[in-house]
């Protein structure tokens, strides 16, 4: 099938693709990101130390020293994560411990080392943790936020359960 352009189908198209032009063009964050224009380094201070309002159950975990090397000693574990609103999952870092999340139910807020502003993350995003990253996250809703975590627990970390 070969399709023809006739002045008429590419003045359409011209002005199908005009209207729509900003919104590609003035791309917001992706849901759950920092906006690009708040990124910086050290641009939320700590904040909880202290977990309150939540649970975390391990799931599942896989010991991955049978893989030798590097692996020696870490763990692969899979968390859910229970927030009740007003419940915090206190400051920590992701600089030895990789982890993807799920939010599964509700919303929750992450405050960010590197993120002048509070990011929101609601069901159904993820959103991937690691390296010069430490943060800590609040349930501001009405309703339980529900989580689930991935995370590589590296040799002698304790099992602290903080995300």
């Amino acid at each position: 099938m070969t399709l023809k352009f006739t002045a008429g189908r590419l003045t359409l198209l011209a002005v199908t693709l005009g209207l729509f032009a900003p919104t590609f063009t003035t791309m917001p964050a992706f849901a759950g990101d920092c906006p690009a224009d708040q990124v910086a380094t050290d641009a939320m201070a700590p904040g909880a130390t202290a977990p309150e309002g939540v649970t975390d159950d391990v799931l599942a975990s896989i010991d991955l020293s049978p893989k030798g090397g590097d692996w020696k000693g870490s763990t692969l574990r899979l968390r859910k994560l229970v927030v009740q609103p007003g419940g915090v999952v206190p400051w920590h870092s992701h600089e030895a411990r990789p982890a993807n999340i799920l939010i599964v139910e509700g919303s929750i807020t992450e405050y960010r080392s590197s993120c002048k502003v509070p990011i929101e993350h609601k069901a159904g995003e993820t959103t991937a943790e690691f390296g010069e990253l430490a943060h800590w996250w609040k349930n501001n809703g009405s309703k339980p936020a529900l989580l689930y975590s991935a995370d590589i627990l590296p040799p002698m970390q304790d099992d602290d359960h903080t995300m």
